[in-house]
This record gives C-alpha cells, sequence and structure tokens, in this order.
C-alpha cells in the first residue's frame, strides 16, 4: 500500500482517474504529490514546488501546520462524526461562536455545510422559502451577475453566467434566472453612476418574481478574475432594499482576507442578508461551509408553511471539520492575517508589474492576495503549466488568467521567487506559441 501510494501508477490514473475539468479520451498531464509542508509541495520524483495556488484558494496558512494538525488528531480521537439532526457538538458550536462574530454586524444565524456549492444551493433555498413565508410565492427566480461563478452543483449553476461559463452545456435543463452586465468600474477607478442602470432596470421589471440577487463581492473569481468598484455593492444593496429582493453574498473565494478585508463586503461596508463561506474556512484541511443569514430571515422562514428550512446533509455540522476549522479560524487572527495579505499585496504588485511590457499581456492587476495576469488570447494551459513546474512552481492558469493565490504565509524570498518564475515560464511560453 505504501509502495504504491508513493510511486502512483500514472497509466492507472490516466486511464480511470477522473480529475476535474478534464477528458478521459485526452487527459491533461498530472504531477503526483507525495507531501507537503509550508508553502511546497515534493513531488514523487523528489522535485519541491512552490504553491501559488493555496490549492485552490484555501490552504491559507500553507500545509501541515502543526496546530490545524493537532486540532484533528484531538478531535478524530473523540468522534469523527456524528449525525446533526437532533444532536449537537462543541466544535460545531464554537466555530459557529466564531463565524458570527467574525463576519458583518447581524449576520447571527449559522448552516454548517459540507462545500461551497452547497452553501450556495443553501442560500438560494433560503431565499426562495423566505419570500414564501412572507406570502410572496410568485418570487422563485434569482438575479445574478454576468461573468460570475458560484459552484457545479445544479441551482448554483444556473446562477452561473450562462453564456461566458462552463455551464452552457446545460443551460437547457437549468432554470432560467435573471442576469444583470457585470460591473464594469474596475476597482481604484472613478465610480461610473451608470453602471447599474441596467441592474436597477431588471430590478424595476421583474422585481415581484425575483427572490434574491445573488453575486461575488468586489472579486468576480472563476468568471475571469475581475475586481469592480465598491460603489457597485452599496447600490445593489440600496436597490436590493427598494425591492423586497434580499442580497446573497458569495463570498466562498474572497472571505477570510483574501480581498485585503475579511470579508470582501466590508471594502463596501454593506452587510448583506445572506452570506456564503467555505474554502479557506479550514484551511484546506477538510471541506466545510457555512451559510449565515439574519435573524429576520431565519424567523420568517421558520414561522413559514414548512415550520422548518428545508435542508440537512449528511455530513452537516461534520466535528472534524469543524474543529479544524475554529483552529484555523484561530490562527487567522493570531497571524494577524491584514498583515500578512497586505505583505502579499506588496510583493505581487512589485513582483508581477514587468508583465505588463510583455507582448500578448492585456492587464496586470493586484487586490489582496490576488495577482492577476490577464492575456489577450486564451491561454494554452497544457503549454504553460509544465514550464512553471520546470521552474519549481505551481500555478494553474486558466482561460485567459495567469493568476495567483498563494497561502498568506508564504515568505518573501519565496513570494518573489514565484513572481519571477512566472515571469520566466510566461515569456518562454510566448516564445513557444508565437515564434519570432
Amino acid at each position: 500500500m505504501t509502495s504504491s501510494f508513493l510511486h502512483p501508477d500514472l497509466k492507472f490514473d490516466q486511464e480511470h482517474v477522473w480529475h476535474p475539468y478534464s477528458s478521459m479520451t485526452e487527459p491533461s498531464p498530472v504531477w503526483p504529490v507525495v507531501s507537503a509542508h509550508g508553502v511546497r509541495l515534493r513531488l514523487d520524483d523528489g522535485r519541491e514546488l512552490i504553491d501559488g495556488m493555496a490549492s485552490w484558494w484555501c490552504a491559507v496558512h500553507g500545509y501541515n501546520h502543526p496546530a490545524l494538525n493537532q486540532a484533528l488528531i484531538t478531535q478524530a480521537e473523540q468522534m469523527s462524526h456524528v449525525m446533526f439532526g437532533g444532536l449537537t457538538h462543541a466544535p460545531a458550536i464554537e466555530l459557529a461562536r466564531r463565524l458570527v462574530a467574525m463576519t458583518p454586524e447581524g449576520l447571527d444565524k449559522v448552516f454548517i455545510a459540507d462545500t461551497g456549492s452547497v452553501s450556495v444551493e443553501v442560500a438560494i433555498k433560503m431565499a426562495i422559502q423566505y419570500q414564501q413565508a412572507r406570502g410572496e410565492g410568485k418570487r422563485t427566480k434569482l438575479l445574478a451577475l454576468e461573468r460570475g461563478y458560484h459552484g457545479d452543483t445544479l441551482g448554483a449553476m444556473s446562477v452561473c453566467d450562462p453564456q461566458r461559463g462552463m455551464h452552457h452545456l446545460f443551460s437547457g435543463m437549468l432554470p432560467q434566472q435573471f442576469f444583470a452586465p457585470p460591473p464594469q468600474t474596475r476597482f481604484g477607478d472613478t465610480w461610473d453612476a451608470q453602471d447599474c442602470a441596467e441592474l436597477r432596470s431588471i430590478l424595476e421589471q421583474h422585481h415581484s418574481s425575483i427572490a434574491a440577487l445573488i453575486l461575488e463581492p468586489i472579486v468576480q473569481g472563476a468568471g475571469g478574475m475581475r475586481f469592480y468598484h465598491p460603489q457597485y455593492l452599496r447600490e445593489a444593496r440600496a436597490l436590493c432594499d427598494q425591492y423586497g429582493v434580499l442580497l446573497i453574498a458569495d463570498e466562498i473565494a474572497t472571505g477570510f482576507g483574501r480581498s485585503g478585508k475579511l470579508f470582501a463586503c466590508e471594502h463596501a461596508d454593506i452587510v448583506p442578508d445572506i452570506i456564503c463561506l467555505g474554502k479557506a474556512i479550514t484551511g484546506g484541511y477538510m471541506s466545510l461551509a457555512a451559510t449565515l443569514t439574519t435573524t429576520k430571515v431565519a424567523e420568517t422562514i421558520s414561522q413559514g408553511d414548512a415550520g422548518c428550512f428545508m435542508h440537512g446533509p449528511t455530513f452537516m455540522g461534520n466535528p472534524l471539520a469543524c474543529r479544524v476549522a475554529c483552529a484555523s479560524l484561530d490562527l487567522l487572527l493570531e497571524n494577524d492575517w491584514q498583515t500578512q495579505v497586505q505583505r502579499l499585496e506588496a510583493g505581487l504588485k512589485q513582483g508581477l508589474a514587468a508583465a505588463r511590457a510583455m507582448p500578448g499581456v492585456a492587464d496586470v492587476r493586484v487586490l489582496g492576495g490576488i495577482g492577476v495576469i490577464e492575456m489577450v488570447d486564451p491561454i494554452d494551459t497544457a503549454k504553460l503549466q509544465p514550464k512553471c513546474v520546470e521552474r519549481g512552481i505551481w500555478v494553474r492558469p486558466f482561460a485567459n488568467n495567469f493568476y495567483v493565490m498563494p497561502p498568506y504565509v508564504m515568505p518573501d524570498e519565496d513570494l518573489q521567487y514565484l513572481t519571477s518564475a512566472m515571469l520566466e515560464a510566461l515569456q518562454a511560453y510566448f516564445d513557444e506559441v508565437s515564434p519570432s
């Protein structure tokens, strides 16, 4: 068992293991990892890669952290799981206590689920049950933003960008939602008052059938790593209030400090009616998510015809994940996450700036712990990613974006190496795809 794990059979992997967003007839290359520590991934051939992705943005404390390891071990020795229906336990209570204290004021009811996509499903169901309970049963649609991404389950897919998103193949079976154009005023630019005109128009015309507006605050992630103006959020909050529509903030990617604020909503100083959290919540150790809402929403749902909220995953409130999440959130505060992210932001701005002069680069932008090199043309990941691995870094491009979201604990020298290696890999990529 140990031998086969340490030396994976890549042929078997190619023939039988279906990786995310991959083809089984033309599988993308994969690199076998045998261990991880700090900000490095160790491959089975002994090479180490500096991880610029924080394992899809969740391993904010790095890998193999002793405090998180110990939390996992301690909880496993007590109980790994117990059903949450009719039972409760300290890890879930303590996690809820931390989340209520950390999130914007008023979000004080906590539903603990198991993945980010499920937290979005929960938010959608909360919004629809809320409207039904207040006598607005015709409000069964969602309003979302083009260029938005909210997950891969069916309800979440229905509020992702229907044209440019990755789920257009399923459009015939998905619920038909309303979509507003994406915000155009960039973060840091002068606000354009017309940016919310179409959003306002849709709500004016269709609010009687809209239960909630769902959006990713400030950062549209998988839809293009776009950073938009906080005033858009303020306007959206006011419009939702005006038309009796709930505001759902999908902070799965941005929550817990990634954008430079603990939650991206804080850039606009607004409080959503429902917030979705995930990814960094356990520091990348366990799958876990949470959906928080207000007392008003929770009590309205509870007083409706059903008399309860109609959702309950098997692994809801998993004690192992909740205990690790508590330890991760404690680390976040103890380690002064804001200083960590500000340091990342400065290093990314300095390290990626030179890419602006490279042919084929459309834009370079940085916000908090997010650094993006946007290309004019879509990236051939199969050509660029191996060039990153050859230079000792792990970066996974998508669409037109060559981006990083490093662990918060990445030392300055590693961050400098990461960004310089990115530029070297990009230059080698340009030399290959556009030979002079």
